[in-house]
């Protein structure tokens, strides 16, 4: 464990360090990456680490793409706030270009990643790991976390572009930026995938990652691998669903380590995350170090609530700025209080198909850094300037009463609804679309204020994942046992005949309600637009203030402006 516990120093150490991840245009390799950098073991994890902190940082921009193009999160306009140009109707109408809003960012975020990767792993090639104090399998293992890292950045690309240029090395003259065809992207993924996955070291007994939180490890290689072929009739049109299949039960089965789905669904987002068995991979996070908590920055999980959202749960703005209302859940009610009809979307209402679900309470804390639901809601109230009293609008001219609707409510009561029916992305206002707390917003006097690390990888992903492949085979009881193993814990005991999936229970598991499952489980964790792809319902599919596609071009994001005028080996996406 001696190189394993300085893991979360090293990555504090980095993150103080090296925090221009907001300014894209930032160089930093160029000057720091030489033979005399690498004096020390300290200095191989400073380097190693970098390109974690970098692409900890860019999750903030495919929260933003892979849920505003989905059905479940909006950011509609509210009175005269979150317009913005019109760049969020842009991406929840599929109107996407060049231009799009946060594509140049998750284009150049991820290749500037896998640039740091190369810069680290081309280093460590030249360097003997034994003159620095690690032993031979430490030595292998640490010059595969870039490599994975490497994959990882392309595994992002090929969902989002598709046809994305290759820069294999620092030497400009092998990294000409040739495009590469899906296939060949994919082909590199799994290759550096297998490569690593017999090398990298397996999680060792239970109590979570620990000092290893931030690490890929043998698990964590291998859900990767789960992903890739997850989608790969997506991506490359052919069928690895049994490939999917054979790495999530090696995981299930504990090939890979000790891993466990927790009693509670909010174990895995809490502020002490790292001890969590079901925790498979995680960013390293923590308040105390600027800069390091991504999660709780505008463009994730700080603006999912109300902008007063400070004064409810007594945190500070001085922590991370003014919280916002960026985003909220599709609407499941009309303006006459009638329920939409939609298959998709109507977030809420899909987790009210078993209204006994603990997340769908109130969110609240209930001190000593414990919470209590998952979404925000109805009259809410709050203590501001020692004063107590209803949350209101941002400047104060009414108070709110958050509905599961969309429209301009201003000053109506709970039970009336306005005589203006105009329900779509421009007509909100402040009381429009329930919030939603994904990770704890604790007090900020509290041991877990801001102390969650960021969860990309989690064992209910790679169990849900079996459970589709066995779904697709046919195997229906199977899945469904399979996917019960994750979804009893959020039901009293009590009513699991009811709600559980045959054969352990009543439901009967469609495809239409494994769809359904998978945005329940993993609401608002930047990951359901390739899922409605993988489903055949993204460009085909009817949700609120959201129809049709004209053809299915949109499953692919355009390459952005910037990238094609300065390489000019790139042709654009088709439909573009």
């Amino acid at each position: 464990m001696k190189l394993h516990n300085t893991i979360a120093a090293a990555a504090a150490l980095a993150t103080m360090a090296l925090t221009g991840c907001t300014n894209l245009d930032e160089t930093v390799y160029d000057q720091v990456m030489s033979d005399n950098y690498y004096n020390t073991k300290m200095d191989v994890i400073r380097a190693v680490n970098r390109p974690f902190e970098h692409m900890f940082w860019s999750i903030q921009t495919r929260m933003a793409l892979n849920e505003l193009t989905a059905d479940q999160i909006i950011t509609p306009t509210r009175d005269s706030w979150w317009y913005d140009g019109g760049q969020w109707e842009r991406l929840h109408y599929h109107d996407f270009n060049a231009e799009t809003t946060y594509l140049q960012a998750e284009w150049e975020g991820s290749f500037k990643g896998i640039m740091f990767s190369n810069y680290v792993t081309e280093d460590l090639e030249r360097l003997d790991g034994s003159k620095l104090g690690f032993t031979e399998a430490e030595w292998e293992s640490m010059k595969c976390q870039c490599r994975v890292m490497r994959a990882y950045c392309y595994w992002r690309l090929l969902d989002m572009f598709r046809n994305v240029p290759s820069y294999p090395s620092t030497d400009p003259n092998s990294s000409d930026g040739n495009q590469l065809t899906p296939q060949q992207t994919f082909d590199l993924i799994e290759s550096e995938l297998l490569a690593c996955l017999p090398v990298i070291e397996t999680k060792q007994g239970s109590g979570g990652n620990q000092g290893l939180q931030g690490q890929f490890n043998k698990a964590a290689v291998a859900a990767l691998l789960v992903r890739l072929y997850m989608n790969a009739e997506v991506y490359i049109g052919q069928d690895r669903y049994a490939d999917a299949a054979r790495y999530a039960q090696a995981i299930v089965d504990g090939e890979y380590g000790y891993y466990k789905v927790a009693d509670r669904w909010d174990e895995a987002f809490d502020w002490n995350n790292e001890t969590s068995d079901e925790v498979i991979f995680g960013f390293w996070s923590s308040y105390a170090y600027a800069g390091s908590a991504w999660l709780y920055k505008g463009d994730t999980y700080w603006w999912s609530v109300p902008q007063q959202m400070e004064y409810y749960v007594n945190d500070s703005k001085s922590d991370g700025g003014d919280h916002n209302c960026k985003y909220a859940c599709t609407p499941s009610y009309d303006l006459n209080g009638q329920l939409y009809n939609y298959t998709l979307g109507m977030t809420v209402q899909k987790f009210r198909t078993y209204p006994s679900d603990v997340r769908l309470k109130l969110y609240k804390n209930l001190g000593n850094s414990t919470r209590e639901g998952m979404f925000v809601f109805g009259s809410l109230d709050v203590v501001k300037d020692g004063k107590r009293g209803k949350m209101t609008d941002p400047t104060g001219s009414y108070e709110l009463y958050i509905r599961d609707a969309v429209g301009q409510f201003k000053g109506l009561r709970p039970n009336q609804w306005p005589a203006n029916k105009r329900s779509n992305l421009r007509s909100g206002d402040h009381q429009s679309g329930y919030h939603f707390v994904k990770y704890p917003l604790y007090p900020s006097d509290e041991q877990g204020h801001m102390e969650s690390d960021f969860v990309e990888i989690r064992l209910p992903e790679v169990i849900y994942s079996l459970a589709e492949c066995r779904f697709r085979a046919g195997s229906v009881n199977e899945a469904g046992r399979l996917l019960n193993s994750v979804r009893k814990r959020n039901y009293p005991r009590e009513d699991w005949p009811d709600v559980l999936y045959a054969p352990e229970g009543k439901v009967q598991l469609t495809e239409q309600e494994l769809l359904d499952e998978w945005g329940r489980e993993f609401f608002a964790e930047g990951r359901r637009r390739i899922d409605l792809i993988r489903f055949g319902r993204f460009s085909s599919g009817t949700w609120w203030d959201k129809t049709p596609d004209k053809d299915n071009h949109t499953e692919i994001f355009p390459i952005p402006r910037t990238a094609l005028e300065t390489n000019h080996n790139l042709k654009q996406n088709p439909g573009y």
